[in-house]
């Protein structure tokens, strides 16, 4: 077990509290104008699902779980969950759909993305930081609009609604953030 402060921890992080792993969710630092920063984190608990909501200090130490993390290759989903494979050794693994959650729309097939493995089992997603996909769905462009500060609502191929630029129509590919599903880009392929 390593210990680290409250405010270092990112989302995939496995942390270990009380003898129970927890993979952070979402971690927001605060620092209000009088009182003590701290650092709100938004947990699942690995064996049953449930969500969590802890507030520490920033400075508080707090243990992270010694996990692997590897790149493995994302293959299909199934009844049994999601399959990924690893491209060294070509061990598959299977991940519940619980553990990898709402990242289910940007998982594409043979898509590279991160798992943090503990005990041989796959117990955190991180996908990459930006993802390519197509409009299917927006609304024409509207004479006198301006390109530069108007979005217009879109829907992507995998489901997502984001916005995009009034330029952007449907079948031309984008590059969005897998974080929030905003636009980064024009596809350059």
């Amino acid at each position: 077990m390593a210990k680290v402060i409250a405010s270092q921890l990112r989302k995939g992080n496995v942390l270990d509290i009380d003898g129970r792993l927890y993979v952070v969710l979402t971690a927001q630092n605060f620092h209000p104008g009088k009182g003590t920063p701290v650092t709100q984190i938004d947990m699942r608990r690995i064996s049953d699902g449930v969500k969590v909501s802890e507030r520490w200090k920033t400075t508080e130490q707090v243990e992270r779980a010694v996990v692997e993390d590897l790149n493995f290759q994302f293959l299909y989903e199934d009844g049994e969950g999601f399959h990924f494979m690893n491209p060294v050794n070509y061990d598959q693994v299977a991940a519940s759909p619980d553990m990898v959650g709402d990242d289910k729309a940007y998982l594409i097939e043979g898509m590279t993305v991160q798992l943090s493995i503990h005990d041989g089992n796959p117990i955190a997603l991180t996908l990459p930081r930006q993802a390519t996909f197509e409009v299917v769905e927006t609304q024409p462009v509207t004479k006198g609009q301006t390109a530069s500060s108007s979005y217009k609502p879109a829907i992507l191929s995998n489901g997502v609604r984001t916005n995009v630029p009034p330029h952007i129509e449907a079948g031309t590919r984008i590059v969005i953030l897998t974080e929030d599903a905003s636009y980064v880009e024009r596809a350059k392929d």
